[in-house]
């Protein structure tokens, strides 16, 4: 495969921030020329997040600290994933969610109602949760192993990277969950091809003309190639050479750093 040829081609470029543009609050020394180049070669990206535990205003609030101007245009999150996802199968089901404010103000700015009262749930939503407490694992515990309920998670990352290692994130407490209960839930956001295909819809693009890029084979890399498009793995992030190795979803590309695409979408 010729790599410059490949990137070239693309015209969408569906980014995974932490570890991909920027590590905690550290943004990385290319990210800014990169996206700049993307805009002038006229070609669009989008930021596509796991991350439930921030809203899209939040995350355009800390890409303006760290100097990238964003718009809700340019993101594509598991929120929005699952608010999509709800409202399709789910419609005006009171949920209960184990996740964060900005998760919950997501979902009932698009019309959902959320609730403690359990008797009323009739949906648990799961998502990275800083805000966790022993009570909500409790309600969950109970819901599932006395109800059938649908049961939805944003992602199923286990860990969210930070600048002194790494977090428990969605899969993890999902795990949690799943050793008191023996539930798993529907997950939505990456691995699963929905939020690309959504992003693609957004900009009008096919498959060949997107990439994927990111540092996590089992969700980034995995949902760009369940969706079809072309997959960027760089290892500024959470992977390793080693786990690159053993995986049996291999990438299109590998690159040290999403960086080092500056001068093949200039050519």
């Amino acid at each position: 495969m010729d790599i410059n040829q490949t990137v070239k081609q693309v015209k969408l470029f569906l980014f995974d921030m932490d570890g991909t543009l920027y590590l905690g609050d550290q943004l990385y020394d290319f990210t800014i020329e990169l996206l700049n180049t993307i805009k002038k070669n006229g070609s669009r990206y989008m930021f596509m997040t796991n991350n439930s535990s921030k809203s899209v205003n939040a995350y355009i609030e800390k890409l303006d600290k760290l100097g990238i101007k964003a718009t809700k245009e340019d993101f594509i999150t598991s929120s929005q994933a699952t608010a999509f996802y709800l409202k399709k199968h789910h419609k005006n089901a009171t949920l209960y969610v184990c996740g964060t404010q900005s998760l919950k103000d997501e979902l009932i700015s698009e019309g959902f109602k959320i609730s403690e009262n359990l008797d009323e749930v009739q949906c648990i939503v799961m998502g990275f949760d800083t805000e966790l407490t022993f009570k909500k694992l409790h309600d969950i515990s109970f819901m599932l192993c006395t109800r059938e309920l649908p049961y939805i998670a944003t992602n199923p990352d286990y860990v969210c990277p930070t600048e002194f290692g790494s977090v428990p994130d969605c899969g993890s407490v999902c795990d949690m969950i799943f050793n008191a209960t023996g539930k798993r839930p529907i997950v939505i956001g990456k691995p699963e091809a929905l939020m690309p295909q959504l992003a693609m819809e957004m900009a009008g693009v096919s498959k060949a003309q997107t990439a994927v890029i990111g540092d996590r084979i089992y969700t980034d890399i995995k949902s760009g190639i369940n969706a079809g498009a072309v997959t960027v793995l760089v290892m500024s992030g959470e992977t390793t050479y080693e786990v690159l190795e053993k995986s049996a979803d291999k990438p299109d590309v590998v690159l040290e750093d999403a960086g080092l695409m500056i001068p093949m979408i200039k050519d």
